[in-house]
């Protein structure tokens, strides 16, 4: 009996083992992927550059030509759109596992509803700077997300309640931005548009840094609390029987989520629904079962890289980069919809 119980240990151990292996292999498949695409983004424009002069000018020597529009033009603009969508996937996913559902991105839930109002009526009612429509979307962001919470909690914690408050939340911001449309300036009309579609035109280093700050120090963070996260999804008796915190993992998430969410809407606009899709891919690859906050991370930035470079040179005309990932998002919300009746999910 000893001997089979040894067996079968051991034979766990090896599945377990064999996983996780290909788990990792897929992570850094799609991290070299994503990364191609970085490189593939600073290569490719009016004027082609070769791989050679590309990293010459990351090297910091001096390329005639190149040194301009890899350095200062292609560079800053690439590395905002990995971050941003490196922020937008692992928020996205934080929120889908909290709430244990597919649809809860901060696409639909609000969340970044909510900095877009503070964006748009920042630029067209009090003609804030860049900076200031950034502290005021961040700001705005994370009150939006205590008020749906706050809202939504009634003698205990809801998924339910809290995605449909967040739903009618989002209704009543979007007429919000929409009345500050209607009521802008000609010469404001033109910002407000351009970055509540979602943009990363005119990235600078400036804009970009803080983005790229937020990304190094809270994707660590969601990591270190993947493996509560993961448990959670069991339920939350289930969580807390294992000795897993619930609250605290729940706030220090949700926190660091919002945070990713408002200071990537707050550089580039609300990107639509890469928050919602990242997730969803990092799962077809990798099992639900397995850690997605990296994959999903991952799979962010390679979505935002794409449809960038997709709506600036492969279009015919140049496209904002929210327009490309809308128009990919919408059909996989509509596949999610379907897929969820068919197989009688409830909200």
């Amino acid at each position: 009996m000893t001997t089979s119980h040894s067996v079968l240990a051991r034979e766990i151990r090896r599945q377990r083992s064999k996983r996780s292996s290909r788990r990792a292999l897929i992570t850094l498949a799609v991290g070299v992927v994503t990364l191609g695409v970085f490189v593939f983004s600073l290569m490719w424009g009016e004027v082609v550059y070769s791989p050679m002069q590309v990293i010459q000018v990351l090297s910091g020597q001096q390329v005639p030509g190149a040194s301009y529009s890899v350095g200062v033009l292609r560079l800053p603009r690439a590395t905002m759109g990995l971050a941003a969508g490196m922020a937008f996937g692992a928020a996205g996913i934080i929120f889908q596992t909290l709430l244990r559902n597919q649809l809860a991105s901060p696409d639909i839930i609000g969340i970044s509803s909510g900095a877009s109002a503070a964006g748009v009526i920042g630029i067209v009612f009090f003609g804030l700077s860049q900076t200031l429509v950034s502290v005021f979307a961040l700001v705005a962001a994370l009150a939006v997300a205590i008020i749906i919470y706050l809202v939504s909690y009634r003698g205990g914690f809801s998924p339910t309640r809290l995605i449909l408050t967040g739903i009618g939340i989002a209704a009543m911001l979007n007429s919000l931005v929409s009345y500050a449309l209607s009521k802008a300036d000609t010469w404001d009309l033109p910002t407000a548009t351009r970055w509540l579609t979602g943009s990363l035109n005119g990235a600078t280093w400036a804009r970009t840094l803080p983005l790229l700050l937020t990304c190094v120090v809270l994707i660590p963070l969601l990591l270190i609390f993947s493996r509560n996260l993961n448990v959670l999804r069991l339920g939350a008796d289930t969580a807390q029987s294992l000795g897993i915190n619930t609250n605290r993992t729940r706030v220090v998430s949700i926190i660091a989520a919002v945070a990713l969410i408002a200071v990537a809407t707050a550089a580039c606009g609300p990107i639509a629904f890469v928050a919602f899709v990242a997730g969803p891919i990092a799962a077809r690859l990798l099992g639900s079962s397995a850690s997605l906050i990296l994959p999903s991370a991952l799979v962010g930035g390679f979505i935002v890289l794409l449809a960038d470079l997709i709506g600036q040179y492969f279009l015919g005309t140049r496209y904002p980069v929210g327009v490309i990932t809308g128009a990919l998002g919408a059909p996989f919300l509509i596949y999610l919809l379907i897929r969820s009746n068919r197989a009688g999910v409830s909200l």
